[in-house]
């Protein structure tokens, strides 16, 4: 796993775990990707100090820079696992699979996708 996925899976699952707590502290995160408490104390500290998120009394907050990136990368999960779920994968699969692809697909791959099933809705 590279530094950008790294980055992109830590801020999808503050975002994710913020949508149903907010009050996202480390452990809720660790539990969350199945990571040590300790390298998810190191992680947050490296994306507070390139401006991602803020920590306050604990609590883990994205900024907006690190919303519109956690956003970006959960709309393409999302989108690529319902694609992958309509052309009859298995649900757990193709939400592996879209966490997989969501890192390297091309902006422009990407958008095509989005296109094609908003043409093709119905």
């Amino acid at each position: 796993m590279n530094k950008d996925e790294t980055r992109q899976n830590y801020l999808e699952a503050i975002l994710i775990i913020s949508k149903k707590n907010p009050h996202v502290r480390a452990i809720n995160i660790a539990e969350y990707l199945s990571f040590s408490r300790a390298s998810v104390s190191v992680a947050l500290k490296h994306f507070k100090d390139d401006g991602y998120l803020d920590i306050i009394d604990n609590v883990i907050y994205l900024t907006p820079k690190g919303k519109a990136e956690a956003e970006k990368i959960y709309e393409r999960h999302e989108v690529i696992a319902q694609v992958l779920m309509h052309l009859g994968v298995d649900e757990k699969i193709a939400y592996r699979d879209s966490c997989m692809i969501e890192h390297d697909l091309s902006d422009e791959s990407f958008a095509a996708i989005k296109k094609h099933i908003q043409e093709h809705k119905d």
